[in-house]
């Protein structure tokens, strides 16, 4: 017989309503698996247009999986089994994962449930000066940050583009973050400003206090006044927002400065970009527990902090992603499972 456990899961895709809390069988582990027991995990953007069936995608984009299919890639947990090949990591060990992605982009990678199957190598120990609901908030967001601004750790082919993106050196210069308040942005502006950069912080003034809680040398309140129009020689943008108008930002880049796409789907300033000298770039964040363990030594000494929006059980992981739907989202959601 099956072990069972809780898990969060989708038999159709559609709007928050469709994700169900029931029964499901406890994932069985390879000799190179480790099995997580899940004590929290975190939303971000793929899991809620994977629930979509990634409407917002061309047509022969859309996924065809198999129902039912569990969301989520961000866990914290202990572990609680390990297969035979594996010698770095051991039962009861604290962990943090990003889950199997971009490999399970389309099929979800399981992360919703109180147990997981994690890959030695998307798995790093969790930083003992978090906990696990912010342990689970960090991993998509603080390894996009990681990889678009200190270093992309691997050389897989560039799903959006023909050349690697390439991190740049920012001690001494000035970074524009737009979308600062969010799960991606809050975590930018702080490894910007380790990194020894000035932060410029774009966001509404409900996320004026954290930001400069965070370090944020500027910040531009775009419901007053476009940031695009107040700043000025920039040497890179950050656009964690995504959506239409990308190339808005490109008259306050500086010659030779860069802008980086979170999400570049729309963006048509590419002319306009060689015009002026800017590089575009942007590329997909990948599991890396290497990396995540590295991060998150800057998690442990205070460097850096994962916020925290809000939390929901398990359970109501409906609520959880109607929450995410309102937007002005202040940091994570998480789920706690434990």
């Amino acid at each position: 017989m099956t072990d069972m456990m809780k898990a969060v899961r989708l038999h159709e895709f559609g709007g928050p309503d469709v994700l169900r809390y029931e029964d499901a069988p406890r994932p069985e582990i390879s000799a190179d698996d480790v099995l997580v027991r899940v004590h929290a995990a975190s939303l971000n953007p793929p899991d809620l247009y994977l629930r979509d069936g990634y409407r917002v995608l061309p047509p022969e984009w859309h996924p065809s999986p198999r129902f039912p299919l569990i969301l989520g890639t961000d866990v914290s947990g202990e572990i609680s089994a390990v297969g035979e090949n594996v010698t770095q990591f051991k039962v009861g060990d604290e962990v943090y994962a990003m889950v199997r992605f971009p490999h399970d982009l389309m099929t979800g990678s399981n992360a919703y449930a109180e147990y997981v199957r994690v890959p030695t190598s998307d798995l790093a120990l969790k930083p003992s000066g978090v906990d696990h609901i912010q342990a689970a908030g960090a991993p998509m967001s603080l390894l996009t940050a990681w990889q678009f601004l200190v270093d992309l750790g691997h050389d897989e082919p560039n799903p959006f583009q023909i050349f690697a993106h390439a991190p740049e050196p920012l001690d001494g210069k000035t970074v524009l973050v737009n979308g600062a308040g969010g799960g991606v942005g809050h975590l930018a502006v702080q490894i910007a400003k380790w990194q020894g950069a000035k932060v410029i912080a774009v966001a509404s003034s409900k996320h004026e206090a954290l930001l400069n809680d965070l370090g944020a040398d500027i910040i531009l309140d775009y419901t007053k006044a476009a940031a695009e129009t107040v700043a000025k020689d920039v040497d890179l943008v950050l656009d964690a927002v995504g959506g239409a108008g990308m190339e808005r930002f490109l008259p306050c880049i500086r010659q030779h400065g860069a802008l980086f796409l979170v999400n570049p789907l729309g963006f048509s300033g590419h002319h306009e970009a060689a015009r002026r000298k800017i590089t575009v770039s942007t590329t997909q964040v990948r599991s890396n527990g290497a990396q995540l363990a590295e991060a998150g030594r800057l998690l442990d000494n205070g460097s850096v902090r994962v916020v925290i929006d809000s939390t929901y059980p398990l359970a109501q992981a409906s609520a959880a992603h109607r929450r995410a739907s309102e937007g002005s989202i202040q940091g994570k959601i998480v789920l706690d499972v434990a």
